[in-house]
């Protein structure tokens, strides 16, 4: 059975060692989606703040680089490149982002973190017109590299 990674021996919170695993190349993609009025919407591109989308696009690849100084117990990583990408959908705005890295340790956090910045961002951009904006469904959707090797996160059923 797995256990958690991120305690010690007397149950302390720890940073995990990660100096004997080897170098590899890991890449993860996460996703949240901003679910916003029609209105909202519409206003998107007269917005006086700036583009909304632009502004998070590159709030989310700042966030990514920074995940360590948020995260406590994350290592800090030398991303080789951030992609994060955001495209109006019908009920809202929908958040990709992608990350790699060739580290000891995974960017799974830098992607969920690059995402969820992003994600407040734009609501951050759009809130004066309505704070009932929503910030769902932040996921992990793939990983690759390391000893745990290739996750791929299922399609949610419909019911």
């Amino acid at each position: 059975m797995k256990k958690l990674s991120h305690y010690d021996s007397s149950g302390r919170a720890s940073m995990v060692d990660v100096s004997e695993k080897k170098a590899t190349k890991r890449e993860a993609e996460a996703s949240a989606q901003v679910i916003m009025s029609k209105a909202v919407l519409k206003a998107l591109p007269q917005n006086p703040k700036g583009d909304p989308l632009e502004v998070a696009r590159i709030a989310g690849i700042q966030a990514a680089k920074r995940t360590s100084e948020l995260i406590p117990m994350c290592h800090p990583l030398p991303l080789s490149h951030v992609d994060v990408d955001i495209q109006l959908c019908e009920n809202g705005v929908s958040i990709t982002s992608r990350v790699t890295t060739t580290a000891e340790s995974g960017v799974e956090m830098e992607a969920l973190v690059a995402a969820s910045v992003a994600a407040l961002t734009v609501y951050d951009m759009c809130k004066a017109l309505d704070k009932g904006i929503e910030i769902r469904e932040v996921v992990l959707l793939r990983k690759s590299g390391g000893k745990s090797g290739e996750y791929r996160r299922e399609k949610a059923k419909k019911k």
